[in-house]
């Protein structure tokens, strides 16, 4: 009898053990399903003809991501003007250049029409492509060296997969960016808490 009890209870102490860890790793993969939601910031984009919000991809571009939010945070984007915008086609921001309004015919141009610190990798992958929408980095001719400016595309364009890193997609006031057109301040751009 008493080896019949000491078994039981074993078994049971067995059962009691796995039930407590099936807790305890349930909750650390709903707590990890819960950090990898909240590790995807969005993005609010205030200007003069209204306002669009962008999620982001960062397991896609996380460099990138990382960059363009940072900047956010850093009000770098506040008080910038789009300076180029081709309907049908996209609208560009992200120059610095572009509060000075005598500086028009460089916006948009050069190694000073961005931030300084290029993200440095070419994030480009055939799973985020460009559908109207798409939210991705400018460069010029070098991916790596994209920077800060920022495009939206108002068309599907399938000619520009696989050459500039698409970082996330606009996901409220989808028709705010078809209406900016160059010289339309960004008059504030941040994460959304």
């Amino acid at each position: 009898m008493k080896n019949v009890s000491s078994h039981v209870g074993r078994v049971l102490g067995v059962s009691a053990l796995l039930a407590v860890c099936g807790i305890v790793f349930g909750s650390i993969w709903a707590l990890k399903g819960a950090v990898a939601q909240e590790a995807a910031p969005v993005v609010v984009v205030e200007t003069t003809k209204g306002r669009f919000v962008f999620e982001t991809y960062p397991s896609d571009a996380p460099l990138t991501v990382a960059h363009i939010v940072d900047l956010a945070k850093k009000g770098f984007y506040d008080g910038q003007r789009v300076h180029r915008a081709l309907p049908g086609f996209l609208v560009q921001f992200g120059d610095p250049q572009t509060r000075d309004l005598t500086l028009r015919e460089l916006w948009g141009r050069g190694q000073v029409a961005a931030s300084g610190k290029p993200i440095g990798a070419a994030e480009i992958t055939k799973k985020r492509l460009h559908i109207r929408g798409a939210v991705a980095m400018a460069h010029q001719g070098e991916p790596a060296k994209a920077d800060s400016q920022i495009y939206i595309t108002l068309a599907p364009r399938q000619d520009l997969d696989g050459r500039y890193a698409v970082f996330g997609q606009v996901v409220e006031g989808a028709d705010v960016p078809a209406r900016l057109e160059i010289g339309d301040a960004i008059t504030r751009m941040y994460v959304r808490p």
